[in-house]
């Protein structure tokens, strides 16, 4: 084995880490756990968003 992880492998680890954070980042949101600072940056950071970019669904993710 060369140690090289193939590119689509590499994409699918990133994206089901950043997902796992997310997902913790939200559980938290939702409990009230996360300092006002840190929220005040979330909704700030939600307003800058494209309206109209819809988040993509898992199941989209898969090429």
């Amino acid at each position: 084995m060369t140690g090289v992880i193939p590119r689509e492998v590499a994409f699918a680890n990133a994206r089901a880490a950043l997902d796992r954070a997310r997902a913790r980042r939200d559980a938290d949101r939702a409990a009230g756990r996360l300092p006002a600072d840190v929220e005040l940056i979330l909704r700030r950071l939600e307003r800058q968003q494209p309206r109209h970019h819809a988040p993509v669904a898992p199941a989209q993710t898969a090429a």
